[in-house]
């Protein structure tokens, strides 16, 4: 029996001010580690909306994505663990720039998260075994060169919305 291949759809926000990028400091299996604003799709929603979400579950910040700055393919081989077996898990990311809103100060943030902080490219690359994952760079650095796509390139069907119902 074949099973069909699915890979797991994330969402991330990279987020430039003044030459530094808004990251978050989570806690992993691996110990702290940083990442870009990012989580998961979840049912019910367009990449888009999965962005405004995550920005600001992590980071307290209000999020309004500009642009598409690209769609991210990668592999991760999951050790086994004592309660969990080996997996080996391929991501799709939708990275999204854009504008940052007023920030939620009372706000709490996602379990894991410690805090956020903005970095420079080069900082980035200067602690790339603390990067949670190999995209957090990529995307900074398409970002920095300009890659920009407009929000209109990803389409979200109705049905999407609605269940699988056509309304």
């Amino acid at each position: 029996m074949n099973t069909r291949w699915k890979p797991s759809v994330t969402v991330a926000g990279i987020i430039e001010k003044e030459g530094r990028y808004l990251l978050v400091e989570e806690h992993t299996p691996k110990g702290l580690m940083l990442n870009n604003p990012a989580g998961h799709l979840d049912p019910g929603e367009s990449p888009l909306q999965g962005c405004i979400r995550e920005v600001l579950e992590e980071t307290a910040f209000h999020f309004t994505p500009t642009a598409l700055v690209g769609i991210y393919l990668s592999r991760f081989l999951k050790p086994a663990t004592p309660d969990d077996p080996d997996e080996d898990i391929t991501y799709v990311r939708f990275a999204f720039t854009g504008a940052l809103g007023p920030f939620e100060p009372s706000r709490q943030l996602d379990t894991g998260i410690v805090r956020t902080l903005w970095m420079s490219l080069e900082e980035m690359r200067q602690s790339h075994e603390r990067h949670r994952s190999r995209l957090l760079i990529q995307c900074a650095e398409d970002h920095a060169k300009g890659i920009r796509f407009p929000l209109e390139t990803i389409y979200t069907d109705a049905t999407v919305f609605t269940g699988g119902v056509v309304p």
